[in-house]
């Protein structure tokens, strides 16, 4: 016979409404009374049935997070943050991986999470704007990232041509002239890539260098190992640089080990930025100094915005930016330390 909300309550010895707001998250039960429930759940095996939850409030306590792939260290941040803040909005958090594929984006929208969650935190890599207006209307939704939204979608992000900006302008202070880009998609480029190649050529373009198609040294795909194959192909080739704006972390772990097996000394010779301020960033060798995310303020203004799509919410949507700032570490000093 399945464990009930009611025995719960029995063993522990507290109210149904309790072991509810123990079950859901509530963050405002103390540490004593949830442990008491905890240990009740525990012991009678007690498993929430969604279903029976939804029939009787009409939601589930359940949101997704969608995105490619779970493997790419910022989304696991992301996923981190998100289970982390989820609770304080009285939600659990289903992870739902997309691929990057415009197949698995389309079933996530068309199928994927109906009756089992209230909503959707969705980053999308492929589908168009037009194509992601036209999801089924009665699941809300709120996007992440840097790809077009639909204006009448929510959707929150960095801004990531300012940031690249920033970080190509950080080198060019320090003295840095033979800048590349290290790290987009050599086949087809996401819109993430395209703006952060946007902000980087303004740098170039306002500090009077001229952008040259040979620093774009494009990957096959979002990894460390294809960016140690495309920075070290190009140095073979004769490529001069001395600094390089990395897409992301992975790709300037990768950049760090072509330079170094090719005994060039970073950053005397070539500083390096990567993006998103992942933690291994911190304890590279040497450590990276990174675009960092406000992954805090990102997540919960994204779950603050959903909540009220689910609370009813049917206005306009809303396109929000949340801050940014780069960490500057050992692999591209400031100007001031770089002259020492």
């Amino acid at each position: 016979m399945a464990v009930r909300l009611q025995d719960v309550a029995e063993r522990a010895g507290v109210s149904m409404k309790t072991v509810s707001n123990v079950v859901r998250n509530y963050p405002h039960v103390s540490p004593r009374m949830r442990e008491r429930v905890q240990k009740a759940i525990d012991e009678l095996g007690y498993r929430p049935n969604i279903t029976a939850r939804r029939l009787a409030t009409g939601r589930t306590g359940f949101v997704a997070l969608a995105f490619a792939d779970i493997g790419i260290p910022y989304f696991a941040d992301v996923a981190r943050v998100a289970s982390r803040t989820a609770a304080a909005f009285g939600y659990r958090v289903l992870l739902e991986e997309t691929d990057g594929t415009i197949e698995g984006e389309r079933a996530l929208l068309a199928s994927s999470e109906a009756g089992l969650v209230d909503g959707i935190l969705f980053q999308p890599s492929v589908m168009t704007s037009t194509e992601i207006a036209r999801h089924r209307s009665d699941l809300p939704i709120v996007l992440l990232g840097e790809t077009p939204a639909p204006l009448t979608m929510d959707r929150v992000m960095i801004d990531n041509v300012a940031a690249a900006r920033e970080a190509t302008a950080h080198l060019i202070a320090a003295g840095r002239r033979r800048i590349g880009f290290v790290g987009h998609e050599r086949h087809a480029l996401t819109e993430t890539s395209r703006q952060r190649i946007a902000g980087y050529q303004e740098a170039l373009e306002a500090a009077g260098i001229a952008p040259d198609p040979r620093m774009l040294l494009a990957t096959d795909s979002i990894s460390a190992a294809d960016a140690v194959t495309a920075v070290g192909r190009a140095l073979d080739d004769g490529l001069e640089v001395d600094g390089l704006v990395c897409r992301d972390d992975l790709a300037a772990i990768g950049t760090l080990r072509a330079l170094q097996e090719r005994g060039i000394d970073v950053p005397g010779q070539v500083s390096v930025t990567g993006w998103d301020d992942i933690p291994l960033s911190a304890v590279t060798f040497p450590s990276l100094t990174s675009v960092s995310p406000d992954l805090e303020a990102l997540v919960e203004r994204a779950l603050a915005l959903l909540v009220e799509r689910i609370g009813g919410y049917d206005g306009a949507g809303r396109h929000e930016i949340v801050p940014h700032r780069l960490v500057v570490r050992e692999s591209a000093p400031d100007a001031a330390r770089a002259s020492v």
